[in-house]
């Protein structure tokens, strides 16, 4: 008797509208991101905002991208003000990622949304939206699962995996993240600071 099947990667297809823009397109933007994109100087920040807007992102005032940096659709990506994406860092969007205001998302963070339906033969393929919430810090080798929201203010330590929700304001690091201790904002650390801005 032969064992059944697990998965069988010769009956995968990847459905016509899953990409969101035709396939000519998709690798127009690939061909694009892997010379102009990945060979601009450094301080071409302004220039690399603009290719991916040519292609459909929706990005912010101040945004600060790696040329290293690499995303799979910017047609589904939108990025805040002030944000920063890291050297190395992956935005693997085959669903929507939404990265709020003043990000610091840092060197070899990977965004993942895509996953693979384990209980289907044809290993069939999906997409979960992430968003990352305004003020959110994640740090080196940060993973971020499909599906997952990370809250205002929320820290990921180095090298963590978040599978699922993180509340606002906390600090949180390990695999699965955990909440470790709540961050202090500068204005609640400092109160004067706030007093001192007033007319």
């Amino acid at each position: 008797m032969s064992a059944s099947k697990y998965q069988d990667l010769s009956s995968f297809s990847v459905p016509a509208d899953f990409r969101g823009r035709s396939k000519v397109v998709t690798q127009l933007w690939w061909l694009v991101q892997d010379s102009l994109f990945k060979f601009s100087p450094k301080f071409l920040y302004g220039f690399r905002c603009a290719l991916l807007r040519l292609f459909g992102a929706r990005i912010g005032r101040g945004v600060l991208i790696r040329p290293s940096v690499t995303i799979t659709y910017p047609w589904k990506l939108t990025i805040g003000d002030h944000s920063w994406i890291g050297d190395d860092s992956v935005i693997y969007n085959l669903g929507q990622v939404d990265i709020g205001s003043n990000v610091a998302i840092a060197h070899r963070v990977y965004l993942c949304t895509g996953y693979h339906e384990t209980d289907k033969v044809s290993f069939d393929i999906g997409a979960k939206p992430i968003k990352i919430e305004n003020e959110v810090w994640l740090t080196n080798d940060v993973f971020v699962g499909p599906g997952v929201t990370i809250r205002r203010g929320a820290v990921i330590g180095a090298r963590s995996s978040v599978f699922s929700d993180i509340p606002e304001g906390v600090i949180c690091y390990g695999t699965p993240a955990r909440s470790v201790k709540p961050r202090i904002s500068a204005s609640r650390a400092n109160p004067n600071s706030m007093i001192s801005s007033l007319p």
